[in-house]
């Protein structure tokens, strides 16, 4: 089962209705319900203290059926955390995709990217995905898909990375690159597959579109 879960960042219509088509789960946190119906996919499950849903919104998934989970607006976790436990709990899947987790405030982002590093941990992989980026943690061995000229970043989320790569444009061969260091930012493809390995510690891999 694919699952796919929708937060209430920036969002683009044609591109999520696209992108959203080809999931079999669709769970949504708040206002990414609104984005989900605007994209013509009605979510399974809506979740989080509905204070950004459209009141139009919220009776439509009232009316279709949608699994609807209310907690108050006075909580610990943000209404993505408690979507993704909800998928995990419920769900159990290895890979999650997550959408509308970029753009708008930065400080959302940067939470968002820490709730990738707390379900890393915890042996799930969270893909974020927007027009833009595919942003998501790697350990071990990656192989991956491209295209020449593609540029992606690998970031240490860990305190330092040994990282060797094969089919980039600046080639790294066990070397060690720095949480407090830029080194990894813009590197290329030079086909149309790369491998990355994370020998050490952990890298935030960002794949542009």
């Amino acid at each position: 089962m694919r699952v796919a879960v929708v937060a209430n960042g920036e969002w683009d219509v044609d591109w999520g209705s696209r992108e959203l088509a080809q999931y079999d789960m669709l769970i949504c946190a708040d206002g990414g319900g609104n984005y989900a119906l605007q994209s013509g996919r009605v979510p399974k499950v809506l979740i989080g203290d509905l204070d950004s849903i459209t009141p139009g919104n919220l009776e439509l998934c009232r009316q279709k059926k949608v699994h609807i989970e209310q907690f108050p607006r006075e909580k610990d976790e943000t209404d993505l955390e408690l979507a993704l436990e909800y998928a995990v709990s419920q769900l159990n899947p290895q890979t999650l995709w997550l959408y509308g987790a970029t753009g708008g405030r930065v400080d959302h982002l940067l939470g968002n990217l820490a709730l990738l590093l707390n379900f890393h941990k915890r042996g799930y992989c969270i893909h974020i995905k927007d027009p833009l980026h595919e942003i998501y943690l790697l350990q071990g061995r990656e192989e991956l898909k491209g295209r020449a000229g593609q540029e992606l970043s690998l970031i240490p989320v860990s305190e330092k990375a040994r990282v060797t790569t094969e089919g980039l444009y600046y080639p790294l061969q066990g070397d060690v690159i720095l949480q407090d260091s830029p080194r990894g930012i813009s590197n290329v493809f030079l086909g149309e597959e790369a491998v990355v390995e994370v020998e050490e510690g952990i890298v935030l891999l960002v794949v542009l579109a």
